[in-house]
């Protein structure tokens, strides 16, 4: 007998059934409950004529998963995304595939809820209306700004976005939360460095985009690009003064400039690292008397815990109607 499709879990379908801190929710809830992000298998980055594929395999409670991702650099020029993927889910003990997933969807919603796993208590520690800096203007950053928003829905207003990016005529950035943001060349914003709340870097820069001497000490700083030890998007001067909080130590020093760098040069030191993992188990750890610097470089249990929650909640819709 033929067996039934996958059902096929588009992007407008995954932005629709889980709302951003929903993501963030099933994060916190997947790391309090025992997972352990450094128990996973690594990502496997395979060679191919035209570019590069990515594996990222991963397992929690009833599930297990893998997205598959490729990166074609030529593709922009003939009017495709450099970027695609998709994203398996499986049954954990029998290992059946019970959905396909959007894969660039998928991560375009679990990126940020990690990144507001790691800043929600401190932005929720205050009422005054934030001041967002972006580095970059490309979907991983509007999305960041837009699940900041969710977060601190009913709780926290945003008093200015601005985004940093070097063509601004280019860039498509939505209004939110009522709020136009601005769109600024690197040296029209030298100033708003000082001022921000919250500064997101989701850039492919290899040098540090800003002078981390300059920033607030209550500041949140999330860096989210740059995945190669060479690269980096915040300097010594803010690393050297920070709470550094990492998806996973061993990780972070494998694969995220920012962090490798860094210890290279001694302005970090190994035991200043902080895991995701211990700073949302034992909030007490992550200081608020200096600035916070997350830095992420994704990892497949990321994928499989948001997917696990999307998927319960069309379900869960679907017993509801």
């Amino acid at each position: 007998m033929a067996r039934p499709g996958l059902p096929w879990l588009d992007a407008e379908l995954i932005h629709s059934a889980l709302r951003p801190r929903a993501a963030v929710d099933a994060l916190a809830e997947a790391l309090r409950g025992g997972l352990d992000p450094s128990a996973g298998a690594s990502r496997s980055i395979i060679s191919m004529a035209h570019g590069e594929l990515l594996m990222m395999p991963a397992e929690y409670a009833d599930v297990a998963g893998v997205k598959l991702a490729t990166v074609a650099p030529q593709n922009p020029a003939n009017g495709r995304p450099r970027v695609q993927g998709i994203f398996v889910l499986l049954d954990s003990q029998t290992l059946t595939p019970t959905a396909i997933l959007d894969g660039i969807e998928l991560t375009a919603l679990r990126t940020p809820a990690v990144s507001l796993l790691a800043a929600r208590d401190r932005l929720l520690a205050h009422t005054d209306p934030l001041d967002i800096l972006v580095f970059g203007a490309g979907p991983q950053a509007v999305r960041h700004v837009e699940t900041t928003h969710d977060v601190l829905a009913d709780h926290r207003a945003l008093a200015s976005v601005t985004y940093v990016c070097r063509h601004p005529a280019r860039a498509q950035v939505p209004d939110i939360a009522g709020l136009r943001p601005r769109v600024l060349v690197a040296a029209e914003a030298a100033d708003l460095i000082v001022s921000a709340g919250l500064i997101v870097c989701a850039t492919t820069a290899e040098d540090p985009l800003f002078d981390g001497a300059a920033v607030r000490d209550d500041v949140i700083v999330l860096a989210v690009g740059a995945h190669h030890r060479s690269a980096r998007e915040v300097d010594d001067a803010l690393i050297s003064r920070s709470c550094v909080v990492v998806e996973d130590v061993v990780t972070a020093k494998r694969e995220a400039g920012d962090i490798a760098l860094a210890l290279v040069s001694g302005a970090l030191r190994e035991e200043r690292i902080i895991a995701l993992a211990r700073a949302v188990r034992e909030p007490a750890l992550v200081a608020t008397d200096a600035p916070l610097f997350f830095k992420s470089v994704g990892m497949g249990w990321q994928d499989v815990v948001v997917a696990r929650a999307v998927l319960g909640a069309l379900e869960d819709g679907a017993l509801q109607s």
